[in-house]
């Protein structure tokens, strides 16, 4: 049995998440990729993939043999382009990402002409979900993500900071009046903004002498959605809580007015997620770097970012 040939057949698979599409992109036929694992299992001694009709799983030992395969192919392809040359290192095949719906839209997709110009031997799969995503399940080469990471084997590596507003427009302001202390806001409409994953409301926070000091909302309007929770606001259904890109032109504008700008939300923090040992490919090196920069030049979303 070729070995490495075997890795290279199971990252695929698992990648792919599928037998029959990961035979399409290697050429092989599905007969000789079944056959590829099966015997692959026996000479490890162990079963790396759960098959059923709908879906492929990883084991737990299959999980850890996955993690292994990528580091050494990863490290075999660094050694190869060593000595094939330059040609070697740039970037090509598809590349997969996973962006947050409206950072992806608002403040990724404006941009990404200029890095699809750069790189002309790339293709590019977009999704756009605020779901959590099994990036070694799905195939996904990396993800945006907001707010702190839970323990998993990926590696995050933080890029950015996103700041947000307390506001609400005019309209509102005018029949309710303006909230001067947190305190206030117990006695106004909010708009509530929950987790379309859990189903669970997100707290407002605010920082007060460098605390973080937490509030429920209360209100008739609840959104699991960043844009329909700013529409929401522009429409003088409440107060809310979004992220500062979001909302400065609408700020700017008059459209939207700052509340409690002495107490500001806690930032939180934008990290790039990929499974260890992908870093080395050449197509996740230059949009790691790429979008690192577009953040960096957003006032709104840089890290470290001081109002």
């Amino acid at each position: 049995m070729d070995k490495l040939r075997a890795m290279q057949v199971f990252v695929r698979i698992v990648e792919a998440n599928s037998f029959t599409k990961a035979a399409e992109t290697l050429g092989l036929p599905r007969a000789a990729l079944t056959a590829t694992i099966k015997n692959l299992e026996a000479y490890l001694g162990t079963t790396l993939l759960q098959r059923t009709t709908r879906r492929l799983a990883l084991t737990p030992d299959g999980a850890d043999y996955h993690a292994q395969c990528v580091q050494i192919l990863e490290a075999v392809e660094a050694s190869e382009r060593t000595f094939r040359g330059p040609a070697a290192a740039k970037p090509r095949g598809t590349l997969r990402i996973d962006l947050p719906e409206a950072l992806g839209r608002h403040a990724v997709l404006p941009h990404l002409a200029g890095f699809a110009d750069a790189w002309p031997e790339l293709a590019l799969t977009l999704s756009f979900s605020d779901r959590v995503v099994d990036l070694t399940q799905e195939g996904i080469d990396c993800a945006l993500r907001v707010g702190e990471l839970q323990d998993s084997s990926l590696v995050g590596r933080q890029i950015g900071s996103m700041r947000f507003a307390t506001c609400a427009s005019p309209a509102y302001l005018a029949r309710h009046g303006t909230p001067q202390t947190i305190d206030a806001l117990r006695a106004h409409q909010g708009i509530t903004h929950f987790s379309g994953r859990t189903g669970r409301p997100f707290d407002w926070d605010f920082v007060v002498d460098g605390k973080l000091v937490k509030l429920s909302v209360n209100g008739r309007v609840a959104v699991n959605n960043a844009d329909a929770n700013v529409a929401c606001a522009l429409q003088g259904l409440g107060i809310t809580q979004a992220a500062l890109y979001q909302v400065r032109g609408h700020l700017e504008r008059g459209e939207l007015v700052a509340l409690l700008e002495h107490t500001p939300p806690a930032p939180m923090p934008v990290s790039l997620l990929y499974p260890q040992g992908r870093m080395a490919a050449p197509k996740l090196r230059v949009f790691a770097q790429w979008v690192t920069e577009l953040l960096a030049r957003e006032p709104d979303l840089r890290l470290n970012n001081i109002s």
